[in-house]
């Protein structure tokens, strides 16, 4: 993540060269943002030709009254650039779970992850419950096993 800047740009062909997935995000409240993602694509493109899973993510999806990129521009791009598409939220948590199945069932190998019977999966929740067990012998946290 170098947030589109300058100074990192001699860095990013090292990130990229062992890659196997490019997520390039835009901010739909900030058409330059959206404008640059041709550049970033192109650069991914260059040192990694076509054996990389690119996709266009427009982000801040939450920013409804300020939004400057529609999803129809979004998607028209991701089109013409032949590049996946979608648009989330990372701080309402929008769409965040299902770009990374998009990710996953993309990936070589993962196609029969979206035929994954529900009963195997395993849902981690790492909020603290209120019936959690504490170990009375224990003073001031720490694990309870």
């Amino acid at each position: 993540d170098t947030a589109g800047q300058e100074r990192f740009r001699s860095l990013i062909p090292s990130y990229i060269r062992d890659s196997s997935v490019a997520v390039i995000a835009y901010d739909v409240a900030n058409r330059q943002s959206f404008l640059n993602t041709s550049k970033w694509i192109e650069e991914v493109r260059t040192e990694r030709g076509t054996d990389v899973i690119i996709v266009l993510v427009g982000n801040k999806t939450d920013l409804v009254d300020k939004r400057q990129v529609s999803i129809e521009e979004g998607d028209s791009k991701a089109r013409e650039l032949g590049v996946m598409f979608i648009e989330t939220s990372a701080k309402a948590g929008f769409n965040i779970k299902p770009l990374f199945r998009k990710i996953a069932a993309a990936l070589p190998g993962m196609g029969s992850l979206s035929s994954t019977k529900q009963d195997d999966m395993v849902d981690v929740n790492l909020k603290s419950s209120g019936n959690s067990y504490q170990n009375p012998d224990q003073q001031g946290g720490g694990c309870a096993c």
